[in-house]
């Protein structure tokens, strides 16, 4: 809805008398130039650069691609018939189906009740069971599909459990205890009976996700569980309200805030399962931190805890609530003992990757190999585990490890990407490389000038590569470890069809940071009928990071969001990463720690201005901003902070005052609040509501309602200060959406109103009413 709050009605009769004041000029005054015009037409052009339009006319790029076993793998081709699943032996190069497509979709279809199609499968992941059984995700669910005989899918009831190494049990979450159900028989046995609300076992909620996963690390036996108690009684507490007739249906849970003094708290065991024992390892409880992301788990798993092979002993890594802090623990599985092996502390932040937790329990050799960004950049050291002495560095110099994907103890080799390590290249592509843990230059096993994405086979012989650039389609190849050499191709991308129907690739630029010696690299989209006679507004979409940036991905992709699309109405779109987002020197990362209202702002103020500068079809005057979550908080700040250059600006979703946002992630970026005796804090600046005063153009902001991610009030503090300083903007709230609207009406519904918003404030244009963007087919 649009608002005219505080001194709206006096606005409106100024804009009556300067109305009849432009009309008594007309007579005298030169003639003007005629608005643009943005029709349906040019929506509907615009509508066919969104991702879900786009992406169906990319042919043969590999997707869903697994290793099935040490020497096959699995992928999804795609062309203009459809879909099909594809198994690939390794050693003869043999293709075949995975299963038979049909006889899965009349199962499929009969289990969930809907119409599946062959050539269509709407498989979310697949797997191929050690019995030949199909497990599968679709429509939200999970599936398990005979496809012997006549073939019959049934779908997977019960909690979601984690699967022993063995593949014969399974463990969950059950009223706050520990459970294992016999995968053959599907008999169940509880683990744990002191398990009580808000502190039971496994449990996964870091206040902005919570789910009914267990978080857990089998041994690789299958006799043993680390796992943790998860202690949140004391935990503040998060509620959202539904919109409905009647009684409104209230949701509530646990949910820590920066600065509480009480947050989640895990208390570490590991159980033997045989003996239905907990050991309680020796220890205070820690705080629910990873040495990576924004909770314990980061992928659905425990990545900061790894079992030694014989199940003796764990490692693990500690977190301070601060971050500033890490500590390398090895715990006895039989006694609980628990021993700190060494620590790492630095002023800002302690990552162990950039892309995933590097470090590596090495028992045989009783050592631990660790990431580090102590000189700067992302390298792997070598630690004696009994002593805690560094023995030496692994990898050096300029460029980073970005995720260690295996480490063999034998030939003492480790394989991991990297970015940043080969001159004269993109920063930000990804290359793969082995090194040994002794001595020696790492060495690369993928040598062409592109990003590459790596699926490591599981006894380590193949990998599977895809590279591609923003503008060339992906190749994947099967290639051996050893050294890199080719195999075979697996598939070429074909984008002809996607060509066809007027993609152009965007446009890779670098401009100068706001230090004016640091590269910033950033995509550019332009319509596709640009005029370079023309002038163009800007709009930035802007993600600040700190733990990503604004370039979505430097491999192909259809389309980055609907820059394209929104480009196609008469604009330039930039995506620009500025310092403080991640994949670049341990300094850049850092430029703005502790003040996290910077949110690369005075990066994209000076990149937009290089660029109009550069280029006279790009009208600075005329420029605007948006962004979602983080970029939602980014885009509401530059409207407040550079008001004299942001003419419009839409925040989605933003986390405006990130002490009402979960307590591990803006204490981790700005650090933990500290209170000054005036009552001022550290955590002033970065809230939007203290600069909303200095509005001057439009601005719209969007947020769920149900968003419990990040909590709408986050949002609404916005809109009363704006209020109370007495500025025009416009608010939209969408009673039933959660933090990502989505590709269906919701979310198409939003994306109109954003087109919208830019071709009436920024282009000058009125948009057609009421067009409607067709959502995803489901």
């Amino acid at each position: 809805m649009h608002s005219m709050i505080g001194g709206g009605a006096r606005n409106a009769r100024m804009v009556a008398v300067a109305g009849c004041l432009a009309l008594g000029m007309l007579a005298t005054a030169p003639a003007r130039a005629q608005a643009p015009v943005v029709d349906a037409g040019d929506y509907a052009r615009a509508e066919k650069f969104l991702p879900h339009n786009t992406a169906p006319l990319v042919d043969h790029v590999p997707t869903l691609l697994a290793w099935l076993d040490d020497r096959q793998f699995g992928y999804r081709d795609h062309d203009v018939d459809g879909d099909r699943f594809l198994r690939v032996d390794a050693t003869s190069g043999g293709v075949v189906p995975a299963f038979d497509h049909v006889k899965l979709a009349r199962a499929l279809g009969k289990a969930s009740g809907k119409t599946v199609k062959a050539e269509k499968l709407p498989l979310s992941r697949w797997s191929i069971d050690d019995d030949g059984r199909v497990t599968l995700g679709a429509f939200g669910k999970v599936y398990r599909c005979d496809l012997s005989a006549s073939g019959a899918c049934s779908e997977k009831t019960g909690e979601p459990g984690v699967r022993s190494p063995d593949g014969l049990h399974e463990a969950f979450v059950r009223d706050w205890n520990l459970w294992i159900r016999d995968l053959a028989t599907g008999a169940e046995t509880q683990l744990t009976s002191d398990g009580s609300t808000d502190y039971g076992y496994a449990t996964d909620n870091a206040g902005w996700k919570h789910t009914d996963d267990a978080i857990l690390v089998w041994s690789p036996d299958s006799s043993r569980i680390a796992t943790f108690r998860q202690d949140q009684r004391r935990t503040s507490e998060m509620v959202l309200v539904h919109t409905n007739v009647g009684a409104p249906k209230v949701e509530r849970w646990k949910y820590p805030f920066v600065g509480d003094e009480h947050v989640t708290m895990i208390e570490r065991v590991i159980i033997d399962v045989p003996a239905r024992k907990v050991v309680r390892l020796d220890m205070p409880p820690d705080q629910h931190r990873s040495t990576l992301c924004d909770d314990v788990s980061c992928s659905g798993g425990w990545e900061d805890v790894q079992w030694a092979p014989d199940g003796k002993t764990l490692a693990f890594a500690s977190t301070s609530r601060d971050h500033q802090e890490t500590w390398l623990r090895i715990a006895n599985a039989e006694t609980g003992a628990v021993r700190t092996v060494f620590g790492e502390k630095v002023n800002t932040y302690f990552e162990s990757g950039n892309g995933a937790v590097n470090w590596r329990y090495l028992p045989q050799s009783d050592e631990i190999l660790w990431f580090s960004e102590r000189d700067n950049w992302g390298n792997l050291y070598l630690y004696d585990a009994t002593s805690g002495r560094l023995k030496h560095a692994v990898t050096s110099g300029a460029g980073n490890v970005t995720e260690v994907l295996r480490v063999d103890p034998d030939t003492r080799t480790a394989w991991f990407r990297g970015v940043g390590m080969e001159g004269g290249r993109n920063p930000y592509y990804q290359h793969f490389y082995k090194v040994s843990l002794d001595s020696g230059e790492p060495v690369l096993l993928t040598p062409e000038d592109a990003d590459h994405k790596v699926t490591l086979s599981p006894g380590g012989m193949y990998f599977v590569d895809t590279y591609s650039t923003t503008g060339a389609a992906p190749v994947t190849l099967l290639r051996n470890a050893a050294d890199g050499t080719l195999v075979r191709e697996v598939a070429r991308g074909d984008i002809s069809r996607l060509r066809a129907a007027g993609w152009v690739a965007p446009e890779p630029f670098t401009v100068k940071a706001r230090d004016g010696r640091t590269d910033l690299y950033g995509l550019m989209f332009k319509p596709t009928d640009f005029d370079p006679s023309k002038k163009y507004p800007i709009i930035n979409y802007v993600y600040p990071g700190p733990q990503v940036g604004s370039v979505r991905s430097r491999s192909f992709l259809a389309s980055h969001g609907d820059n394209q699309a929104l480009a196609e109405l008469g604009f330039i779109v930039v995506a620009i990463d500025g310092m403080g987002t991640p994949w670049r020197s341990k300094a850049f990362h850092d430029a703005y720690f502790g003040d996290i209202g910077d949110n690369t702002l005075p990066d994209q103020v000076t990149g937009m201005q290089q660029l109009a500068e550069r280029y006279s079809w790009i009208d600075l005057d005329r420029a605007g901003i948006w962004g979602h979550s983080g970029g939602g908080n980014a885009a509401a700040g530059a409207m407040f902070r550079y008001p004299e250059l942001f003419k419009v600006g839409i925040a989605e979703s933003g986390n405006h005052d990130n002490r009402s946002y979960e307590d591990d992630w803006a204490e981790k970026w700005q650090g933990l609040p500290v209170i000054a005796k005036d009552g001022s804090s550290n955590y002033d600046d970065q809230a939007n509501q203290n600069h909303a005063a200095r509005l001057q153009g439009h601005l719209l902001l969007i947020h769920g309602m149900l968003d419990d991610n990040v909590p709408p009030a986050n949002t609404l503090l916005v809109v009363q200060a704006l209020i109370e300083a007495n500025k025009d903007f416009d608010l939209l709230l969408l009673p039933e959406a959660r933090h990502g609207y989505g590709s269906g009406e919701v979310g198409m519904y939003v994306t109109r109103r954003r087109w919208d918003y830019f071709v009436r404030h920024l282009l000058g244009a009125e948009p057609p009413a009421g067009y409607e963007i067709a959502p995803a087919k489901q």
